[in-house]
This record gives structure tokens, sequence and C-alpha cells, in this order.
């Protein structure tokens, strides 16, 4: 019989020690942190697809280290910042989890190694871990390749542009300091 596993709760010790894989996807709206992060409705975002395998990596003279690697994607349409309007961009998140036994040795262990670290947990809600993962991902400045609208690449100010005209009040301080006898 196989055991039903689900990613909301899972048991990360069983799921390393039995190397499990697990994947899925799902509707942006089932990941509502995520689905805040879309710009514009009028554009349909794509399912969210997760891909999870669990791992141990042996020690010498200590227990097996305890892995989680994470894969998940989803198209989102965010704000363009040069042409203002919705752009659908492919967000991925890649990375790889290293669970110790409680939160002293994470902490411990947190700044001089290079992986994530996390607790583990017998109740593990892998999907918020995905949904973290992929709002981590977002690009910083959503651009499309070739903006669908001319974008205005100066900008003139006629006020600007008046006060350029105008004598430097500097100048003429400096002309009265000099007085008429000069």
């Amino acid at each position: 019989m196989e055991k039903k596993l689900d990613p909301k709760h899972l048991d990360l010790l069983s799921f390393a020690r039995d190397a499990v894989s697990l994947q899925g996807e799902g509707f942006l709206t089932d990941w509502p942190r995520l689905a805040d992060e879309q710009f514009s409705k009028d554009i349909s975002a794509g399912a969210v697809f997760w891909h999870l395998q669990g791992r141990t990596v042996p020690q010498t003279g200590a227990a097996d280290q305890i892995w989680l690697d994470l894969r998940a994607s989803v198209k989102l349409p965010l704000q363009c910042q040069r042409c203002l309007t919705p752009v659908l961009e492919t967000v991925e998140a890649e990375r790889s989890f290293r669970f110790v036994a409680d939160e002293a040795t994470a902490a411990a262990l947190d700044d001089e190694a290079e992986e994530d670290i996390l607790v583990i947990s017998r109740d593990f809600d892998a999907l918020a871990l995905v949904e973290d993962e992929l709002i981590l991902s977002l690009p910083l400045v959503p651009l499309h390749a070739i903006c669908p609208e001319k974008v205005p690449m100066s900008a003139a100010d006629p006020e600007f542009e008046e006060a350029a005209e105008r004598p430097n009040p500097f100048g003429i301080l400096a002309s009265l300091k000099k007085g008429p006898h000069s």
C-alpha cells in the first residue's frame, strides 16, 4: 500500500530517509502571499509548479544530515519598471535546505554554513516554504525585453529651461559687492 504524502504536513525525517520525491502544481489563488505580488489580474498567471526531493548525507561519526531540495516556478504578471505596464515574468526558485534538531543549533550553524539551515519538524509545511522561496526569487526590477509602447527617454521641463535663462543671483550679488567705483 502506497503512503499518501501531504506537502502541508511532511514528516521531514522519514521523507529524507526514504529519499522521497514529491511534486505538484496549483493555482495562484492557492498561494495568497504570492498572488498579492501580481500587478495585473488582466493577464492570467500560470500555475505554480513545485518539486521536493528528500535526501540524507552520511556523516562520519555523526548522524546523517537531513536535506530537502526544492524547485518551483510560476509565470506572474508584474509591473515593468520601464514602461509601467504589465509584463509576464517567469519566477523560478531552486534551493537546498539542511535541517537540524533545534533553533540553537540552527542559529550556531547559520553564519558559517553556505546552505540554508532550518529546524526539522514532523509536521512541516513544505508548500509555505515553496511560496516563501518564490517570493524571494521575484525579480527586483521586472522589465520587458522590448516594451510594447514607446517609452520617453528624456524629459523637458519648461520651468527648468526658463530658470536656466534667468540671471544667476550670486552673479548679481558679486557685481553689487564690486560697487560702481570698480
